[in-house]
C-alpha cells in the first residue's frame, strides 16, 4: 500500500512538473497582455531638431542639426529588434560641428510610425530615398552623402542604385551582405520573407508575450554584447533601447525581420553595381564579423575598405578612427 502511495506521490509531482513551463508560459502571456505598462511618449534620442517627414512608406522621424554650411549627411540606423536613432550618436555628435548632419529612423522604429504591416526593404529604401531627396531640396538640390548601419546598409545601396543623383557617396558600418547566409544574386528587390513565419510570430495571443521576452533587459543585454564581442557594451544606448522598444506597436517591424521580410536576396547584385565612391568599415570580433566575401570589392576604385578590432559597432568603440578615416574620404570625394 505504501509504495503504491509513493508510486501515485511521484506521478502527481512529475505531471505538476510537467505543468510548470506551461504556466510560467501562461502566467507571461497574461502579464504581457495585461498588466505590462507600455512606455510614454518616447524622448529625443539625439539633440537638435526631431520632426516627423511625411513618405511613400509612411511618417518617419528625421533629426536635424543643420546650422551649418556644407554637404548635408545622412545617418541610418541598424535593424534590430530595438533599433532607433541613438545607434548613430556619436557620429551625428562628431559631424554635427562642421557640416549640416540629419538622422533618420526608419519606418517601424524609433519616433516613426509603428504600424501593422509587412516591413520590406523596398519600403525602407522608398523611405531613405524620400528623406534623402528633401534633405537634398533643403540645401539647394546638392547629392548628399549617406552612412547606414548593418543591415540597413543593404536598403541604402538600393536607394542609390534607384537614384544615383540624389547621392554624393555611402558610407557602410559593418555591412550585411557579405557574409555566407546573406550575399545573394537574387532578383532585385527580392527579399526572404516567409508568410507562414511572420503569422506565427505575430499570432495575437503570443505575438507580443514572445517580442517582450525579446527585448526584455536580460536578453537585450545579451544581443548587445553579440553586437559587442564584449560586456563592455554602451550603456546609454542600452536604456535608450529599452524605451525604445516598449513603445506601442514597436513589435510590428521586428516580426518582418524575424519572418525574413527585411532581409533582401539581391544585396552582392546591388553593392556591384554601384558606381558611386563608398566607405566600408568593420569591426574582427563579435557574432557579425563574416566578411568572407569582402573581396569581391577590395581594391575597386570606388571603394576604400577598413578593418578594425572592435565588435560590430566600430563607431562606438573606436569613434576617432572612424570619424577620421570617414573625415578623409569625404574629403576625398569631395574633391574629385
Amino acid at each position: 500500500m505504501d509504495r503504491t502511495r509513493r508510486s501515485v506521490g511521484r506521478g502527481k509531482a512529475l505531471k505538476a512538473a510537467a505543468l510548470l513551463p506551461l504556466a510560467a508560459a501562461g502566467a507571461w502571456i497574461a502579464w504581457s497582455h495585461l498588466g505590462r505598462t507600455r512606455g510614454g511618449p518616447l524622448p529625443p534620442a539625439l539633440p537638435g531638431r526631431r520632426t516627423r517627414l511625411r513618405t511613400r512608406a509612411g511618417a518617419v522621424g528625421l533629426y536635424a542639426a543643420d546650422a551649418r554650411a556644407g554637404r548635408p549627411l545622412l545617418l541610418i540606423h541598424s535593424i534590430n529588434a530595438a533599433a532607433n536613432a541613438y545607434e548613430v550618436r556619436p557620429l551625428y555628435e562628431h559631424f554635427r560641428g562642421s557640416r549640416p548632419v540629419y538622422a533618420l529612423e526608419l519606418p517601424g522604429f524609433g519616433s516613426s510610425e509603428r504600424a501593422d504591416r509587412i516591413y520590406t526593404p523596398r519600403l525602407m529604401a522608398d523611405a531613405i530615398l524620400d528623406a534623402a531627396a528633401e534633405i537634398s531640396a533643403r540645401h539647394g538640390g546638392v547629392p548628399i552623402d549617406a552612412m547606414a548601419l548593418s543591415l540597413s546598409c543593404a536598403f541604402l545601396a538600393r536607394a542609390a542604385l534607384d537614384r544615383p543623383e540624389v547621392f554624393a557617396s555611402l558610407g557602410l558600418i559593418s555591412p550585411t551582405g557579405f557574409d555566407a547566409r546573406l550575399s545573394g544574386r537574387g532578383p532585385l528587390d527580392s527579399h526572404r520573407g516567409s508568410a507562414m513565419a511572420r503569422q506565427v510570430a505575430a499570432f495575437p495571443l503570443w505575438g507580443r508575450p514572445l517580442f517582450d521576452a525579446l527585448v526584455s533587459a536580460p536578453s537585450m543585454r545579451f544581443f548587445l554584447e553579440k553586437t559587442w564581442g564584449s560586456r563592455d557594451i554602451d550603456e546609454g544606448l542600452f536604456a535608450y533601447d529599452q524605451l525604445s522598444a516598449h513603445q506601442p506597436g514597436a513589435e510590428h517591424a521586428p516580426f518582418s525581420f524575424i519572418a525574413g521580410y527585411l532581409f533582401p536576396d539581391d544585396t552582392t547584385r546591388v553593392y556591384e553595381a554601384l558606381r558611386l565612391p563608398i566607405f566600408m568599415v568593420h569591426g574582427s570580433r563579435g557574432d557579425f564579423v563574416d566578411y568572407r566575401h569582402v573581396g569581391e570589392v577590395v581594391g575597386r576604385p570606388n571603394w576604400t575598405v577598413l578593418r578594425l578590432p572592435t565588435g560590430a559597432f566600430p563607431h562606438f568603440e573606436r569613434t576617432g578612427a572612424v570619424t577620421t578615416a570617414y573625415g578623409a574620404f569625404l574629403e576625398r570625394a569631395e574633391a574629385d
